[in-house]
């Protein structure tokens, strides 16, 4: 099992988001996650840096963390010739700790580009091309390809890593699930679901599980609810609406309604450290071995210091249930 810090770059600008990676190298992270969006969730979390810059910087300036993207949509904003170079150089400048994730991506990022936003089948028709196009440029050499939705006209990507990056593709039912095992070499999922990885498996898949878990921390409980509901209440809409909705003002009025029941349903909340570790226990449970604690509370400092006292020890001795001690 390995264990990582989400990055949200969303709710913090680039230089802050730099600070956070190198504290969480710091206090024992295995690796540290960071989102890839054109805007927030909601206005008022403030802020949407240009991820692989920022991912650039924090490889210069830590030594051992992993970096990995939570996740990059590699069909419309970018086209997959890009990310499959820039994976391969983020993987060489940082010493190839490098983890690309990859999804579907969400209306709220790529409608930027004025190519609309394509349904859920066109979505995976989309990322299965790109994972091809990204799998072909990787193998060396100079390549064409001719998709439904995607060309790639005679490309070479030149620097490629010793050891290519794992791909995690992020998957939340049966056909994405399918797309990781086929074509990705890691699983990426935001729920402790044992379903999707039994998808992923059945489709080839043999990789890492990386898992996004829900917490805010504060030293008061009711101070971690409270910070939760007002920047990340989007998150309790749920899949079918947070790839649909094109701009934070919509979020907004999506998630007017949420309250601090619906926090505490989708977030464990407060101090306890115990009650984080149960929530991990989980995935793990699920089969997720790759986790990446999401922290909605208001203190990442104080986080931080948390996880490096009263939280890491505790999470790193679990083992599965039902597993042999």
């Amino acid at each position: 099992m390995q264990i990582g810090y989400k990055l949200s770059s969303e709710a913090f600008g680039p230089e802050e988001i730099i600070r956070q990676a190198i504290r969480a190298e710091e206090v024992g992270f295995d690796f540290v996650e960071m989102s890839d969006h054109y805007h927030p969730w909601l206005d008022i979390q403030g802020h949407s840096s240009f991820t692989w810059t920022v991912l650039g910087a924090v490889a210069a300036r830590t030594r051992t963390v992993g970096l990995v993207t939570g996740v990059t949509c590699p069909t419309m904003r970018y086209h997959p010739a890009i990310i499959a170079q820039a994976a391969a150089t983020l993987a060489i400048v940082s010493g190839n700790r490098f983890t690309l994730g990859v999804g579907a991506g969400e209306r709220l990022n790529e409608h930027v580009v004025g190519l609309g936003f394509p349904s859920v089948r066109g979505r995976h028709e989309r990322l299965r091309e790109a994972l091809e196009i990204i799998n072909l440029l990787w193998s060396g050499g100079y390549h064409s390809y001719e998709g439904k939705h995607l060309q790639l006209e005679d490309a070479r990507v030149f620097d490629l890593p010793e050891t290519l990056p794992l791909i995690a593709v992020a998957a939340s039912g049966p056909a994405s699930a399918k797309i990781a095992g086929e074509l990705g070499t890691a699983l990426f999922a935001v729920e402790p679901q044992a379903e999707i990885i039994e998808h992923y498996r059945q489709a080839g898949g043999d990789g890492p599980r990386y898992a996004e878990v829900n917490l805010a921390w504060a030293t008061d409980e009711q101070q971690a609810v409270q910070a939760a509901l007002t920047s990340s209440r989007w998150a309790v809409t749920g899949w079918k609406v947070m790839s649909e909705l094109p701009n934070p003002v919509n979020f907004d009025a999506a998630s007017k309604w949420v309250d601090e029941d619906d926090i505490r349903r989708q977030y464990t909340v407060g101090p306890d450290p115990e009650a984080h570790v149960r929530a991990v226990q989980g995935y793990l449970d699920a089969g997720y071995d790759r986790l990446v604690l999401l922290n909605a509370g208001p203190d990442p400092d104080g986080f931080l210091d948390f996880f490096e006292r009263d939280l890491a020890d505790r999470i790193r001795s679990l083992k599965p249930s039902g597993s042999a001690t």
